[in-house]
């Protein structure tokens, strides 16, 4: 079918598709703007893919500052040339995570980093939780498998809703990025840092010392 240039300029704004891309995905789906989006989505997750297992051992080591100080973020993202470390598509995608890691607050990059003794504590918790709210037995690890899936959502970076458009994840970000720059690319490890973070326990923890201390003085 013949596409209209405005409808591939659309999707091409949208989803930042090449136009070739974005005309092939319209003719594809009849012209349908919001289907060839998705269509696009797919192929790009597949080539994606087949990009994951190269080396990628450049990239960038990205810090934000946010609340005038309050939060922090380092963030190392990896790519396969130092040319792609340059260009500003990879630039602002680095941002972009950054800005998630202080948004969002996750404590891993992946769910296959969370400790196994971590995940059946929460297990345990869950399903304390499930019965007490008096659901039946035979239903209940159901209920903590559904729980414990968007635990890893809450946790793991790369399953969390991407801040600026929570129809997607920030793997499938990646993906797509993945797909438009043609490399690899991969986040290897961050730092965030909030302030006042754990002081109190600092001083729950002298406190107890110092009791301590007082009452073998005392004695």
């Amino acid at each position: 079918m013949s596409v209209p240039a405005v409808l591939v300029k659309e999707l091409r704004e949208r989803t930042g598709a090449g136009m070739m891309d974005c005309k092939k995905a319209l003719s594809e789906t009849g012209g349908d703007i919001e289907k060839a989006a998705i269509y696009l989505r797919e192929k790009g997750l597949a080539a994606a893919a087949k990009k994951a297992g190269r080396v990628a051992a450049e990239g960038i080591v990205e810090s934000y500052i946010h609340g005038a100080g309050k939060i922090g973020v380092l963030v190392e993202v990896n790519c396969e040339t130092d040319f792609v470390a340059k260009t500003d598509d990879f630039k602002n995608l680095v941002r972009d995570i950054a800005m998630q890691i202080a948004a969002a607050k996750p404590e891993y990059i992946r769910r296959e980093e969370v400790p196994a003794e971590m995940i059946n504590n929460e297990k345990e918790i869950l399903r304390a939780q499930a019965l007490n709210e008096g659901k039946p037995e035979k239903i209940v690890d159901k209920m903590v498998d559904g729980r414990i899936e968007k635990y890893f959502k809450d946790v793991c970076l790369l399953e969390q809703p991407f801040i600026k458009d929570t129809s997607l994840t920030v793997q499938q970000l990646l993906s797509e990025a993945v797909s438009r720059i043609g490399e690899n690319i991969s986040v290897r490890r961050f730092a965030r840092y909030e302030m006042g973070e754990g002081i109190q326990k600092k001083q729950s923890d002298l406190a107890a010392e110092v009791e301590a201390a007082t009452r073998n003085v005392c004695k």
